[in-house]
């Protein structure tokens, strides 16, 4: 059969993505680049806001098409399956294959079953699963908690992918050292929320010892994403100091800078404990690199509650933040019972907060010019002339490609800063891989 698959969304559906297309291979399918090469298309989808949603209707309003003039099987799966709106969406479209996040590796069944399968259980054979490792790829995800068990008001996932479910740690480091056999130099942990691993199994080492673990694989770089600030605690942070491996990037998103606005997110946390963790963060790790996720405009938030974001902002002084305009999601407490509040005012407060991120990440980019940073080449640059990559502070970093024949590890030393890219010049190279840099 030979199948292709469109991913939306985070890095765990990129993650869910190579587990089911492993699974797929395991049975023979062949993988072609375009649909109208398919027999089967299958769609990782997103369901965290609603224009992922929109892109995913569209695309199987175009597949439905397809499937009239051929024979064609179209398949569903990820965080907008397990919902009642993903599922009319299915319905309405003729999806055949509909799999939620927790039934992953039942996609051979639904391949066998040749008919309509549908399967929106949460099997724990997943959370045992070990894919293989990539080939050919010099950066890696590893999931090492499935769900959340916080409930913010705003957020769908507790309901998409369940209660909080750590794999065994001894699977985690298995599949690290497939990884590092496989030449991968860099390793992203995966979950929901990171911090809480290990909390619902007895006997499990928490997260901040699974990380000196991790660093003891031997694998060059070690990243994780996403935290919840509540679980962000001193032996995390300590971990991250002790580990030469653990990248000195933390993406810690704070959503607000109001106390009162957290409230009704149901955050847990409040601006002063956000700010402590922060401070704890700066004072162990100095060069640290942060990163942050805030929502404008939820649901009551006046503008006093905006400017203290903007002042949250300027206090933490973050590298960098990815900012959303609050969308309301069916099935989530904020859209039963907060009204929403109109659109123009939410784009005029984004516009104010884009400019302050622009402001503060020229501000930070500037202080590494005439520093030496190890980046990993993953390859061509968009720019002609030009090899992409990122640092250990996750900093895209684009160097000329003559410097880097190939992907891999270089030290590159950084002459020029934009607010959202660095400059550099190689002036050393380590474990540089033997894949051959394809030039666009």
């Amino acid at each position: 059969m030979k199948t292709h698959i469109i991913t939306y969304g985070c890095q765990m559906n990129e993650y869910d993505t190579h587990l089911v297309k492993s699974e797929l291979a395991s049975i023979g399918a062949q993988f072609v680049d375009s649909i109208p090469e398919a027999d089967f298309v299958l769609v990782n989808t997103c369901a965290v806001r609603g224009k992922p949603v929109e892109k995913v209707r569209s695309l199987l309003g175009e597949l439905r098409k397809e499937k009239e003039k051929r024979d064609l099987m179209v398949g569903m799966m990820g965080c907008l399956a397990q919902l009642e709106e993903g599922q009319q969406i299915a319905r309405k479209f003729a999806v055949d294959v509909l799999l939620g996040p927790g039934a992953l590796t039942e996609i051979g069944k639904a391949i066998e079953a040749k008919n309509r399968f549908w399967d929106l259980s949460f099997r724990e054979e997943l959370t045992h699963h070990l894919p293989p490792a990539p080939q050919g790829q010099l950066s890696a995800f590893v999931s090492i908690i499935r769900g959340c068990n916080h409930h913010c008001t705003y957020c769908i996932v507790p309901t998409t992918r369940g209660p909080e479910v750590s794999r065994h740690p001894d699977l985690i480091l298995r599949e690290l050292e497939q990884l590092k056999a496989a030449g991968v130099l860099e390793v992203t942990l995966l979950g929901q929320n990171v911090n809480s691993y290990g909390n619902d199994q007895p006997g499990f080492p928490k997260f901040g010892e699974l990380l000196r673990r991790v660093g003891q694989v031997g694998i060059p770089r070690v990243k994780f994403t996403t935290s919840h600030p509540v679980n962000f605690t001193d032996e995390v942070i300590a971990a991250m100091a002790e580990t030469p491996q653990v990248c000195n990037y933390i993406h810690l998103p704070v959503q607000s800078g109001s106390n009162r606005v957290l409230r009704r997110m149901a955050r847990e946390y409040r601006r002063e404990w956000y700010l402590d963790r922060i401070r704890a963060i700066k004072e162990a790790i100095p060069d640290v690199v942060l990163s942050t996720d805030i929502i404008v405009g939820f649901p009551g938030e006046s503008e006093e509650d905006f400017e203290q974001t903007l002042t949250l902002y300027d206090e933490v002084q973050y590298d960098s933040a990815y900012m959303f305009i609050y969308s309301p999601r069916p099935g989530t407490p904020s859209y039963k019972h907060f009204q929403d509040l109109p659109r123009e005012v939410k784009v005029e407060r984004l516009q104010r907060l884009i400019e302050k991120q622009k402001e503060w990440s020229y501000k930070k980019n500037q202080q590494w010019v005439g520093r030496t940073v190890e980046v990993l080449v993953r390859g061509s640059a968009k720019d002609e002339g030009y090899a992409e990559g990122h640092d250990r502070g996750n900093h895209p970093v684009l160097i000329p490609a003559a410097q880097a024949p190939r992907p891999g590890l270089y030290q590159v030393e950084v002459k020029q800063a934009t607010p959202h890219m660095l400059f550099g010049e190689v002036v050393g190279s380590q474990e540089a891989a033997t894949i051959p840099l394809m030039m666009a």
